[in-house]
């Protein structure tokens, strides 16, 4: 039987879907954990120490080039779990983790997350299931930056980020748009303003609050919807 939505852990999709004899080998190592919009969780090549399951707000997923550039590959909200492959002995982070948005969630060492895996077949499933989830998502992400044009990038981004928060209202500057798009900030105000004269969204001073999903949808690309269909599948 799934664990029911009572206590702030269960705030977390993923935790919540363990069964209950599992999630109590987790929570007493679990604890609250509150993040500004900014900060650097791991660097690749960072040892991963902490798993972090969030409750609200967004991690990104950041591969970085040798020039320091970096561009996103996927997002983490309350549906996932940030460094979960630590429990089955990847020490190491691929990515660079970022708090694209103000967070809140749990997280618990790796130390203790490894242990209660190596006898919990519920929590291995949940670190290869959920390691899927982002493997899908950088893969649609990397043809989607390949092949669409940023306004339908943008549009997909926007639906996507606003998934994961759970909320039309998402705060975000230029400059990190720009990064996680991989483009210029003038190609952000350009298309922003495009969208924005659409009557789609509203961007201000770093807040962008989404007026018309529809009309953002059929802005958007079709990796949007392919992102949704394949996360149902492996969810």
């Amino acid at each position: 039987m799934a664990v029911s939505n009572a206590g702030l852990s269960l705030d977390n999709k993923l935790l919540a879907s363990l069964p209950r004899d599992h999630f109590d080998r987790l929570a007493p190592h679990l604890s609250p954990v509150t993040l500004q919009q900014g900060l650097v969780l791991f660097e690749s090549g960072d040892e991963v120490d902490q798993i972090y399951f969030p409750h609200f707000g967004m991690l990104s997923l950041l591969v970085v080039l040798r020039d320091g550039k970096a561009i996103e590959t996927a997002t983490v909200g309350r549906e996932g779990v940030a460094g979960a492959m630590a429990g089955l002995g990847l020490y190491k982070s691929l990515v660079r983790v970022v708090v694209q948005m103000p967070f809140g969630g749990s997280k618990i060492a790796a130390t203790h997350f490894r242990t209660i895996a190596a006898g919990s077949d519920p929590v291995r499933n949940l670190c290869i299931r959920y390691n899927e989830v982002l493997l899908s998502q950088a893969r649609v992400t990397a043809a989607c930056n390949a092949l669409h044009p940023i306004e339908a990038r943008f549009c997909r981004w926007l639906l996507q980020s606003a998934d994961r928060a759970a909320s039309d209202t998402v705060e975000l500057t230029q400059e990190f748009l720009a990064e996680m798009l991989g483009v210029r900030r003038t190609s952000v105000t350009e298309v922003a303003s495009r969208v924005q004269n659409a009557g789609a969204i509203t961007y201000s001073r770093g807040v962008i609050r989404i007026l018309d999903r529809p009309a953002l949808m059929r802005m958007s690309c079709e990796c949007y919807q392919t992102l949704l269909d394949q996360s149902a599948l492996l969810g």
